[in-house]
């Protein structure tokens, strides 16, 4: 296991190599495994970047953000109108989505989505390009799915069959409870790529809505 100090040396090198995170914009602080992220990014995406870059760290237990997003120097801080329109567009501009499907409200440069879509991937789409926009703080997903008929038992055995093939360590050591629309994954992964890795792939499976991830990484 990683001493606290290696894992923070290791944090600040990802952050480095990482092209779309100022690296001098982020103070980095580590106990007992846990990675605590500081200072003041440009963008969202930024900051969405950064807690990504921890997160790749093998050793890293768990992260708390302590980062806000501020516009650099001599740029004019945006409305929420003005930010409001730009989600808007973007989301117009989003094939993926079925037009008026999602609503928007913009609140001290927090987008928040509401509405209602086909399928999961739709849900994503709608907030993938919305952390790019100039002047946001922050986005919340508050869009639905319609009912589904899928069976539990289903869900469950598409979900393992899907650990099996991705996963790079034993999928058995992953357990898949389902409750209507609702997955929960508990036991423990070798890493956080492929603590992500079987999140995907039970948000992928037709029939869940959302997940619960209660996986530990053991290193």
């Amino acid at each position: 296991m990683k001493s606290d100090s290696q894992l923070k040396k290791d944090v600040l090198e990802e952050l480095k190599w990482e092209p779309s995170v100022n690296a001098t914009h982020v103070g980095v602080e580590v106990s007992e495994g846990i990675v605590t992220l500081a200072g003041h990014v440009d963008t969202y995406a930024e900051k969405f970047h950064a807690e990504r870059a921890a997160q790749r760290v093998a050793g890293v237990r768990a992260l708390a953000v302590e980062m806000d997003v501020r516009l650099p120097g001599g740029l004019t801080p945006r409305s929420d109108a003005d930010i409001a329109r730009s989600t808007e567009n973007a989301l117009e501009w989003t094939t993926d989505l079925p037009k008026g499907g999602v609503k928007v409200k913009v609140e001290s440069g927090w987008i928040t989505l509401t509405g209602e879509v086909a399928h999961d991937y739709q849900r994503r789409a709608a907030t993938r390009g919305l952390r790019y926009l100039l002047g946001v703080t922050g986005v919340s997903d508050q869009i639905t799915l319609p009912p589904q008929t899928f069976s539990e038992g289903d869900v469950k055995s598409s979900i393992e069959g899907a650990l099996q093939r991705r996963a790079k360590a034993d999928a058995t050591a992953i357990a898949v409870a389902v409750d209507g629309t609702q997955v929960t994954l508990t036991g423990h992964v070798s890493s956080w790529s492929e603590r992500e890795l079987a999140r995907h792939s039970a948000l992928n499976t037709r029939g869940v809505h959302s997940v619960i991830d209660n996986l530990t990484v053991s290193y």
